[in-house]
């Protein structure tokens, strides 16, 4: 559903002749599979400092990395927080479905209070582990003007907001204006150990209270 909403706006705005994709390896590694213009593959975390790169060479390129919450809020904290905090103008889409979906079921920095994973089969404790990491409210706090907000994948209503962020995100970058993170909470049946039908509860039921939805920073806050 990510991708697919990524592509539409991408398609609605006129800018697939100019766009350039950035999956790092591990998380988001097969998203340039499923996309018809460019694409670079990043070291794990490190999509943010390539597409600083990019956008910084080619200014008339509109960039976004596709990042998963494994990849972007551990190894890549370091590069998304300092890329938010330089303005950097690229849009970065956040997948956040509290575990590393695509190496193996790890625990993850978002991964829920007593969620069990690969690496924490009783449970992740926040007495040992932590809390999950707010992402969104963590860049939020930055002084630099960006646009940061998190939205859901769960069901109609969410995924019409997602594709507003979306495309206000990538509107934000055409417009040379801010950094832009869209934060989107997601699934994932299998690591959880769960039907897609109980994983969309599961999300609403246990993430969506502590990831609450909206938007958190807009350029215009600021």
């Amino acid at each position: 559903m990510a991708h697919r909403l990524v592509a539409e706006v991408i398609d609605e705005v006129n800018i697939r002749d100019r766009t350039v994709g950035i999956a790092p390896v591990g998380c988001a590694v097969l998203a340039y599979e499923y996309f018809t213009f460019d694409f670079q593959e990043a070291a794990h975390g490190r999509a943010p400092a390539m597409a600083t790169g990019i956008k910084r060479v080619r200014p008339d390129l509109m960039v976004f990395t596709y990042q998963g919450d494994g990849d972007l809020a551990s190894i890549g904290l370091s590069e998304i927080v300092h890329s938010a905090n330089r303005g950097e103008k690229f849009t970065t889409i956040f997948i956040n479905n509290a575990v590393y979906g695509m190496t193996g079921g790890q625990m993850a920095p978002t991964t829920m209070p007593n969620q069990r994973t690969t690496t924490s089969p009783f449970g992740r404790k926040p007495v040992t582990e932590g809390m999950p990491m707010k992402v969104a409210e963590l860049l939020a706090s930055l002084q630099t003007p960006a646009y940061i907000t998190r939205q859901a994948l769960t069901r109609p209503k969410y995924i019409n907001r997602a594709k507003k962020a979306i495309k206000k995100a990538f509107t934000y970058q055409m417009e040379n204006r801010c950094f832009s993170l869209v934060e989107l909470l997601s699934t994932c049946p299998t690591n959880w150990g769960m039907t897609p039908i109980n994983a969309l509860k599961w999300a609403e039921e246990k993430m969506m209270p502590y990831y609450e939805l909206g938007d958190y920073k807009t350029p215009e806050d600021s």
